[in-house]
Protein backbone atom coordinates (compact mmCIF):
# COMPACT_ATOMS: atom_id res chain seq x y z
CA UNK A 1 0.00 0.00 0.00
CA UNK A 2 1.35 3.55 -0.96
CA UNK A 3 -0.23 6.85 0.11
CA UNK A 4 0.43 9.99 -2.45
CA UNK A 5 -0.40 13.49 -2.16
CA UNK A 6 -2.63 14.00 -4.85
CA UNK A 7 -1.61 17.95 -6.81
CA UNK A 8 -4.17 19.51 -9.20
CA UNK A 9 -3.02 17.29 -12.29
CA UNK A 10 -2.85 14.25 -10.17
CA UNK A 11 -6.73 14.60 -8.67
CA UNK A 12 -7.26 14.51 -12.66
CA UNK A 13 -5.57 11.73 -13.41
CA UNK A 14 -6.98 9.74 -10.33
CA UNK A 15 -10.41 11.29 -10.57
CA UNK A 16 -11.91 7.83 -11.94
CA UNK A 17 -10.52 5.75 -9.25
CA UNK A 18 -11.39 8.35 -6.43
CA UNK A 19 -14.80 8.59 -7.98
CA UNK A 20 -14.99 4.83 -7.54
CA UNK A 21 -13.87 4.63 -4.10
CA UNK A 22 -16.64 7.58 -3.54
CA UNK A 23 -19.35 5.52 -4.42
CA UNK A 24 -18.43 2.57 -2.51
CA UNK A 25 -18.72 5.14 0.54
CA UNK A 26 -21.75 6.30 -0.31
CA UNK A 27 -23.34 2.65 -1.07
CA UNK A 28 -21.79 1.69 1.79
CA UNK A 29 -23.82 3.97 4.12
CA UNK A 30 -21.12 6.48 5.11
CA UNK A 31 -22.39 9.63 5.65
CA UNK A 32 -19.69 11.93 3.05
CA UNK A 33 -22.11 14.78 1.70
CA UNK A 34 -24.08 12.57 -0.77
CA UNK A 35 -27.35 10.65 -1.00
CA UNK A 36 -27.48 7.31 -2.15
CA UNK A 37 -28.40 6.31 -5.40
CA UNK A 38 -24.70 8.52 -6.08
CA UNK A 39 -24.71 8.79 -9.93
CA UNK A 40 -20.95 7.86 -11.13
CA UNK A 41 -21.51 11.11 -13.20
CA UNK A 42 -21.74 13.51 -10.28
CA UNK A 43 -19.09 11.55 -8.21
CA UNK A 44 -16.81 12.23 -11.00
CA UNK A 45 -17.44 15.58 -11.33
CA UNK A 46 -17.47 16.39 -7.81
CA UNK A 47 -13.22 14.90 -8.09
CA UNK A 48 -12.53 17.10 -10.65
CA UNK A 49 -13.88 20.26 -9.07
CA UNK A 50 -11.46 19.78 -6.15
CA UNK A 51 -8.86 19.84 -8.36
CA UNK A 52 -9.03 24.09 -8.66
CA UNK A 53 -9.33 23.64 -4.90
CA UNK A 54 -6.07 22.11 -4.94
CA UNK A 55 -4.30 24.11 -7.08
CA UNK A 56 -5.15 27.04 -4.94
CA UNK A 57 -3.98 25.80 -2.17
CA UNK A 58 -7.19 25.76 -0.17
CA UNK A 59 -7.21 21.42 -0.19
CA UNK A 60 -4.48 19.33 0.37
CA UNK A 61 -5.31 15.29 -1.02
CA UNK A 62 -3.78 12.14 -0.41
CA UNK A 63 -4.51 8.45 -1.88
CA UNK A 64 -3.95 5.21 -0.58
CA UNK A 65 -3.04 3.03 -3.76
CA UNK A 66 -2.92 -0.78 -3.73
CA UNK A 67 -1.08 -1.02 -6.78
CA UNK A 68 -3.19 1.15 -9.27
CA UNK A 69 -6.24 1.23 -7.52
CA UNK A 70 -7.34 4.03 -4.98
CA UNK A 71 -8.48 2.35 -1.84
CA UNK A 72 -8.51 5.48 0.40
CA UNK A 73 -8.41 9.04 0.49
CA UNK A 74 -8.57 12.13 2.93
CA UNK A 75 -8.09 15.91 2.42
CA UNK A 76 -7.33 18.93 4.89
CA UNK A 77 -9.59 21.78 3.28
CA UNK A 78 -7.56 25.31 4.55
CA UNK A 79 -9.61 28.25 5.59
CA UNK A 80 -9.41 31.67 3.74
CA UNK A 81 -9.46 34.35 6.05
CA UNK A 82 -5.99 35.39 7.35
CA UNK A 83 -7.51 34.79 11.18
CA UNK A 84 -7.78 31.19 10.23
CA UNK A 85 -4.99 30.15 9.16
CA UNK A 86 -3.31 28.29 11.68
CA UNK A 87 -6.13 25.64 11.59
CA UNK A 88 -7.48 23.28 8.70
CA UNK A 89 -10.44 21.15 8.75
CA UNK A 90 -10.40 17.24 7.81
CA UNK A 91 -12.29 15.73 5.45
CA UNK A 92 -13.33 12.77 3.23
CA UNK A 93 -11.47 10.05 5.55
CA UNK A 94 -12.64 7.53 3.19
CA UNK A 95 -11.49 3.58 2.94
CA UNK A 96 -13.12 1.25 0.27
CA UNK A 97 -15.06 -1.35 1.90
CA UNK A 98 -12.91 -4.68 0.68
CA UNK A 99 -10.07 -2.46 2.32
CA UNK A 100 -11.04 -1.99 5.53
CA UNK A 101 -9.42 -3.88 8.63
CA UNK A 102 -5.91 -3.14 8.18
CA UNK A 103 -5.35 -0.37 9.49
CA UNK A 104 -5.39 2.50 6.38
CA UNK A 105 -7.86 4.55 8.03
CA UNK A 106 -5.67 5.34 10.49
CA UNK A 107 -2.90 5.52 8.52
CA UNK A 108 -4.28 8.63 5.84
CA UNK A 109 -5.35 10.28 9.27
CA UNK A 110 -1.83 10.12 10.75
CA UNK A 111 -1.01 11.18 7.21
CA UNK A 112 -2.65 14.05 7.06
CA UNK A 113 -1.87 14.81 10.83
CA UNK A 114 1.88 15.04 10.06
CA UNK A 115 1.59 16.87 6.61
CA UNK A 116 -0.52 19.51 8.99
CA UNK A 117 1.59 19.98 11.57
CA UNK A 118 4.42 20.63 9.25
CA UNK A 119 2.55 23.01 7.39
CA UNK A 120 2.58 25.21 10.66
CA UNK A 121 -1.19 23.66 10.84
CA UNK A 122 -1.71 24.04 15.46
CA UNK A 123 -5.58 22.98 15.20
CA UNK A 124 -7.39 20.47 13.19
CA UNK A 125 -11.17 19.90 13.36
CA UNK A 126 -13.67 17.63 11.30
CA UNK A 127 -16.97 16.62 11.67
CA UNK A 128 -18.64 12.89 11.70
CA UNK A 129 -21.71 11.28 12.15
CA UNK A 130 -22.48 10.34 15.55
CA UNK A 131 -22.30 6.93 16.24
CA UNK A 132 -20.51 5.54 12.91
CA UNK A 133 -17.41 3.59 13.21
CA UNK A 134 -15.13 6.52 12.61
CA UNK A 135 -15.91 8.05 16.10
CA UNK A 136 -13.85 5.35 17.26
CA UNK A 137 -11.09 5.81 14.94
CA UNK A 138 -11.16 9.33 16.15
CA UNK A 139 -11.16 8.81 19.78
CA UNK A 140 -8.30 5.70 19.73
CA UNK A 141 -6.44 8.37 17.71
CA UNK A 142 -6.09 11.30 20.25
CA UNK A 143 -9.24 13.66 18.84
CA UNK A 144 -11.35 15.55 21.32
CA UNK A 145 -14.95 15.68 21.21
CA UNK A 146 -16.42 19.04 21.46
CA UNK A 147 -20.17 18.38 21.09
CA UNK A 148 -23.02 16.68 19.71
CA UNK A 149 -25.14 18.99 16.97
CA UNK A 150 -28.70 17.03 16.16
CA UNK A 151 -30.03 16.58 12.85
CA UNK A 152 -26.96 18.11 11.17
CA UNK A 153 -26.79 16.32 8.22
CA UNK A 154 -28.78 13.19 6.04
CA UNK A 155 -27.24 10.21 5.60
CA UNK A 156 -27.59 8.40 2.04
CA UNK A 157 -30.87 7.23 2.67
CA UNK A 158 -31.74 10.78 3.45
CA UNK A 159 -32.53 10.92 7.46
CA UNK A 160 -31.26 13.31 9.78
CA UNK A 161 -28.20 12.30 11.90
CA UNK A 162 -26.54 13.80 14.66
CA UNK A 163 -22.81 14.70 14.11
CA UNK A 164 -20.40 14.88 16.23
CA UNK A 165 -17.62 17.34 16.54
CA UNK A 166 -13.75 16.37 16.92
CA UNK A 167 -10.73 18.84 17.09
CA UNK A 168 -7.22 17.85 17.29
CA UNK A 169 -4.14 20.15 18.71
CA UNK A 170 -1.32 19.72 16.98
CA UNK A 171 2.40 20.90 17.55
CA UNK A 172 3.84 22.83 14.22
CA UNK A 173 7.07 21.69 12.61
Amino acid sequence: MTTIRLDAPGLLAHAEELADLLLDTVHGGASVGFLAPLDRAEALAWWRERAAEAAAGQRAVWAALDGHRVVGSVALAFPDKPNSRHRAELVKLMVHRDARGRGLGRALLTTAERAAAAGGVTLLHLDTETGSPAEHLYRTAGWTRAGVIPDYAADPAGTLRPTTLYYRRLAAG
